[in-house]
């Protein structure tokens, strides 16, 4: 099915009104536009840039949903109170105070979220094989509650096809086949056991992951008669001189300026601010090595949000992984890929000492740990050290490492790696000799490398991970904070209501995935909690513009 025309807006467009406006064009922009769309509203949708999918079109596509209906088809037992208890008990310390709403009503809308999109897209989803990252805590399960859409040719989205943003991951396995063939580590093997399931996929553009979730999301969009504006940035809040709501937004495109009347309310789902330099070295001071989301993502939606009195909290917070470096529309990128854990390495921090399981999900969190009273980091700069056996076991590291050629530093010696590094080299030295003897032990007592669930179905174990760092030439190369998108924003109520400082309520503006502040922050819960969370609250934004009964004269609706 080619989608109609109408779904992209005319460079002359005068169009002035519409019950909601959706700013932004990711997984929560249109999972907002979708479900409005569906309960009879009109919506429109406005990217910024000429690509659609934001962050979410290159992601993974891994996305955590507790108490989903395919994992109560393949009989395994949750329920939204056993996610409940999950957050609580798995989430950092204080936070429960202010998000225990925030994650009731994300556990009790997420199932609905997933059921709504296999009957209103042509998205269709599979388990993966995944456990929670913290199942051993109290609610958590050891799988079942992620998924990932199987692929969809992006051909399905027509004259928007070759607007849908691309990603730097190989979009051409699914997110199970990643995990079942390894293509990072045997990347020929890998293309050869999928031969023919890859050429089909070539042949009919079909993609999975962040691309097929998007092409499924804007083909639902396109069906249910969203409208779609491309390189329609959003400037300002239109905001009433009465009450302070937001009535709509100014709108810049093709050189023109115009205002855009929103009878219902505008969601606000635009992406992150990682790529605004002055935000983002105000709230990650230090060391960074990548950025891995798009260029776009500059908080102009958080600016704008601040603007017309909202309340941005969670600044700090984003979701920090590793990323190698790659190029992306011709520039230097983060490429997301947990590198850092693999045989014969360790992670140091700047005094040469281990701080954390190199197997750790939420290795980023650790990487980010900040003095409580300073604000500085604790770590940084931090690196992974390695034996020359390292280098052997990915040829796709060998790979990307070659777009920093200085980004590896190799010495014949421990001593002359920790001088090159800047490194205290007594205490570099001690660490490699304790991590040997754990190897030889067989079992890490310092941070129980290999242990956890988690950590033994994705990475083999204690007897895979622990091998020593003795074979020279050694090396090293950076290990700092690289961003995929920032997660604070704009504070909201459990119906994603923005709201002041003082708690009341912004009528009209809505909040969803990386502008809101996010109950999932920085500490992933899944490795999902990013998408999952983000596909669920522009829902619940959607599904409270629906039942909002504050409405100016609309042709369209009936007040």
């Amino acid at each position: 099915m080619s989608a109609p025309d109408t779904s992209i807006a005319s460079e002359n467009s005068r169009e002035v009104a519409a019950d909601v406006l959706v700013v932004g064009s990711g997984s929560a922009a249109a999972a907002a536009a979708l479900r409005v769309a569906v309960g009879g509203l009109s919506v429109v949708m406005l990217e910024k840039t000429d690509r659609l999918g934001g962050t979410s079109a290159m992601s993974g596509a891994g996305i955590w949903v507790p108490a989903n209906h395919l994992a109560r088809a393949a009989g395994l037992e949750d329920s939204p109170e056993e996610a409940l208890e999950y957050l609580r008990s798995a989430s950092p310390e204080g936070w429960r105070a202010s998000e225990d709403p925030l994650w009731a009503s994300f556990v009790e809308a997420a199932p609905r979220m997933l059921a709504f999109l296999e009957t209103h897209t042509p998205l269709r989803f599979a388990l993966t094989r995944e456990p929670d990252p913290m199942a051993e805590r109290p609610g958590g399960k050891e799988v079942g509650r992620m998924v990932s859409p199987h692929p969809l040719s992006r051909r399905l989205l027509g004259p928007l096809a070759r607007h849908l943003r691309r990603s730097t991951l190989q979009h051409l396995f699914t997110y199970q086949e990643t995990i079942g063939v390894d293509p990072y580590h045997s990347p020929v093997k890998a293309a050869l056991k999928l031969a023919p399931r890859l050429l089909h996929r070539i042949a009919t553009d079909s993609r999975a992951q962040g691309n097929a979730l998007m092409t499924g999301l804007l083909r639902g969009c396109i069906d249910a008669g969203c409208r779609i504006e491309l390189e329609a940035r959003v400037t300002d809040l239109l905001t009433d001189e009465h009450d302070g709501g937001v009535t709509g937004v100014v709108v810049e495109r093709a050189g023109s300026t115009r205002k855009i009347t929103a009878h219902r309310g505008v969601v606000l789902a635009a992406g992150g601010f990682d790529w605004n330099t002055a935000l983002r070295e105000r709230y990650f001071p230090g060391p960074l090595d990548r950025l891995g989301g798009p260029r776009a993502n500059e908080g102009d939606a958080h600016l704008m949000a601040e603007k017309a009195g909202a309340s941005l909290e969670r600044m700090d917070q984003a979701n920090v992984f590793p990323c190698l470096p790659t190029r992306y529309e011709g520039r230097p990128h983060g490429l997301p890929m947990t590198f850092q854990a693999e045989p014969h390495a360790i992670m140091v921090d700047r005094t040469g000492n281990r701080f954390v399981s190199e197997c750790d999900y939420n290795i980023g969190e650790a990487i980010d740990r900040r003095d409580p009273t300073t604000g500085e980091s604790l770590h940084l700069p931090a690196f992974v050290v390695a034996d020359s056996r390292f280098l052997s076991q990915s040829p796709t590291f060998r790979w990307y490492a070659h777009y920093e050629p200085d980004w590896i530093v190799k010495a014949p010696s421990i001593d002359e790696l920790a001088r090159r590094l800047e490194l205290p080299a007594d205490a570099l030295a001690a660490t490699i000799a304790r991590f040997n003897s754990f190897c030889a032990r067989g079992r890490d007592l310092e941070f129980k490398r290999g242990e956890s669930l988690w950590e033994t179905k994705k990475f083999g174990g204690p007897a895979a991970q622990l091998k020593p760092i003795e074979r020279p030439p050694f090396l090293a190369m950076s290990f700092n904070r690289s961003l995929i998108g920032t997660k604070g924003g704009v504070r909201t109520n459990p119906k994603g209501q923005a709201l002041r400082p003082n708690g009341t309520v912004i009528p009209g503006l809505y909040a969803a995935g990386l502008t809101m502040a996010n109950p999932i922050g920085t500490r992933a819960l899944g490795a999902g909690t990013t998408l999952g969370p983000n596909l669920t609250w522009g829902f619940i934004c959607a599904e409270s513009l629906i039942l909002d009964s504050r409405c100016a004269p609309s042709p369209t609706i009936t007040c």
